[in-house]
């Protein structure tokens, strides 16, 4: 993979400096509705349950226990504006299948925690039908402790609005479906994937 030169790397940084200035937290600009965050967990508890697709249901079948989270926590939402690279470069994500999925490095997000601008990588990712889908995942100083110990995901919808501005909610992040049963592979968040920051909001350890 050839290495994005020192310049690109000055200049993104800048960029995403002032894609966070002026406090970006979703919380601040728009209020928090912790409520919508709860209730969205009961309605995932329910379909984990009794859903037939359920990653609980697939053979072997695993007996259900509740999710576990962290508590909502307004001071994880963040607000940033995608900055794509201009010439992305192809990666290789590993799964705990160990199976090869392909995509590039499409950007990246940027937010500010405790005085420090850190940066969260989007990733284009092909399917084997030649599908495409835009993918975040991340692992801090959480994981394999409290949190799932190959890490957490944040889903992202791509919006072809160059200027759009992005609510990044870290309550919910939650755990790929390997984290509840063998049958499932998932993708490996990468060293370059890692938040130095202990995110004590979003999906916990699941035991079941």
């Amino acid at each position: 993979m050839k290495p994005l030169s020192a310049v690109w790397l000055l200049i993104v940084a800048l960029l995403g400096a002032a894609v966070v200035v002026g406090g970006l937290r979703a919380a601040e600009a728009g209020g928090y509705d912790a409520a919508a965050t709860l209730r969205s967990r009961t309605e995932k508890d329910a379909y984990m349950r009794d859903d037939p697709a359920s990653p609980f249901k697939r053979e072997p079948p695993v007996a259900f226990a509740p999710l576990k989270y962290f508590p909502p926590d307004p001071a994880w939402v963040f607000r940033s504006k995608l900055q794509a690279y201009p010439d992305p470069q192809p990666v290789t994500i590993l799964d705990t299948k160990g199976r090869e999925r392909h995509g590039v490095i499409y950007g990246f997000l940027t937010l500010e925690k405790d005085g420090r601008i850190h940066t969260l990588r989007v990733y284009r990712m092909t399917t084997a039908k030649d599908g495409v889908y835009y993918a975040v995942w991340f692992t801090d100083r959480t994981t394999g402790d409290t949190t799932y110990e190959v890490g957490r995901y944040l889903d992202f919808e791509k919006v072809d609005d160059p200027n759009h501005v992005y609510t990044l909610d870290f309550n919910l992040a939650y755990n790929p479906y390997c984290a509840y049963t063998h049958a499932y592979g998932c993708a490996i968040p990468r060293k370059e994937d890692h938040l130095d920051l202990a995110i004590t909001v979003g999906e916990m350890k699941w035991h079941g």
